[in-house]
């Protein structure tokens, strides 16, 4: 962090600012090791590396660290000779290519694939994740000017509430505890008139009951990630003359690769070499078996969660991840207008409620 990230940060416990302790390590203007202190309740939160620690290193989510910091780059464009992060995040998010002057909120970094799209519209980022990821996402985006990256939770964000013009969170809700406190949390920080687009698993049968990553992984969440990733790498490699032969099957192959619980990106990457297949297979399939949560959505609830925080503007329909979701918060005006029309409704109901 830089010495003026402080103007953007706050304890996420009391929401009063923060201030950096006298004894720190500068390293080429940047903040390398130091402690974060706000006076008023003695909370302290230490840097490390440059990034600002709001959470235990050893969380729930030790799974993803784990992952993004083997695979840091996999999933960038430039690495796998595609176009497919630039793409989901300019379709998922519909915003401006150009957001110079605007704050955008990141919830859920992992290796920091999204967030170099989201730095080059020139915004100003401030980008978080609950796991070690946050180290990935540092070594190929932690010096752009534009960035602010911290180690926080959904739950406890060290940002000023109703501060953000945008937020987006691809990749991440269903792997929270509770997804729909996740995503009314990331609400709380956007300005009114701020926009957010968000993803989700989506919850139907041939998704997620006929899904047999849903049926080992009561069993393999409870492996250490370590060993859980070095299992899939096994069952990968072992595989993986299979897979290529089941691949070719016309239209369902890679489907029944992933019913083997062998992540097949085929259809997406179809100028991919077949070792840039194989890492994706070993990332995702870890991904697919390792975390602590997994919960999915049906449409019909995403679009509640929208609807009860009185977004407007509401878009959510199937898409890459399952399902997405854009909404606006309302301004000022707007949300006065849309409570008195709730009141007016509720007093009608009541008037022509029998006695």
């Amino acid at each position: 962090m830089r010495l003026d990230h402080l103007n953007y940060l706050v304890c996420p416990k009391t929401g009063r600012p923060l201030e950096l302790n006298e004894r720190y390590v500068l390293e080429k203007g940047r903040v390398k090791q130091g402690e974060l202190l706000e006076r008023d309740s003695g909370s302290r939160y230490p840097i490390v590396n440059f990034i600002p620690r709001f959470v235990p290193q050893e969380n729930y989510a030790s799974n993803f660290g784990l992952q993004w910091n083997i695979h840091a780059r996999t999933q960038y464009d430039e690495t796998s000779g595609s176009s497919l992060s630039g793409e989901r995040y300019e379709k998922e998010t519909g915003w401006e290519p150009d957001l110079r002057g605007e704050k955008v909120l990141e919830v859920g970094s992992g290796s920091g694939r999204f967030t170099k799209h989201a730095l080059e519209t020139g915004a100003f980022v401030c980008s978080f994740d609950y796991s070690s990821a946050v180290e990935a996402n540092y070594r190929s985006n932690g010096t752009r000017e534009n960035l602010l990256l911290v180690q926080a939770s959904v739950y406890e964000m060290p940002f000023k509430r109703g501060f953000f013009d945008k937020a987006f969170c691809f990749g991440v809700l269903q792997y929270t505890p509770d997804p729909r406190k996740s995503f009314l949390a990331i609400l709380e920080h956007l300005k009114p008139g701020g926009r957010v687009a968000s993803d989700i698993y989506v919850k139907n049968i041939g998704r997620w009951l006929l899904q047999p990553k849903y049926w080992v992984r009561p069993f393999t969440r409870k492996i250490v990630p370590q060993e859980l990733y070095k299992a899939v790498t096994r069952y990968v490699d072992f595989m993986w003359p299979l897979a290529r032969m089941v691949r070719k099957i016309p239209v369902i192959g890679p489907t029944l690769n992933w019913k083997l619980l062998i992540a097949d990106y085929s259809k997406l990457l179809p100028d991919a070499d077949d070792a840039t297949l194989k890492e994706w297979a070993y990332l995702d399939t870890f991904d697919m078996l390792s975390p602590l949560y997994d919960k999915p959505a049906t449409l019909r609830t995403f679009r509640r969660w929208h609807e009860e925080a009185g977004l407007i503007d509401v878009d959510v329909h199937y898409g890459f991840n399952g399902l997405e979701g854009r909404g606006t918060k309302p301004g000022m005006k707007t949300a006065k207008l849309a409570a008195t029309s709730r009141k007016r409704s509720m007093d009608s109901v009541i008037r022509k409620k029998p006695i």
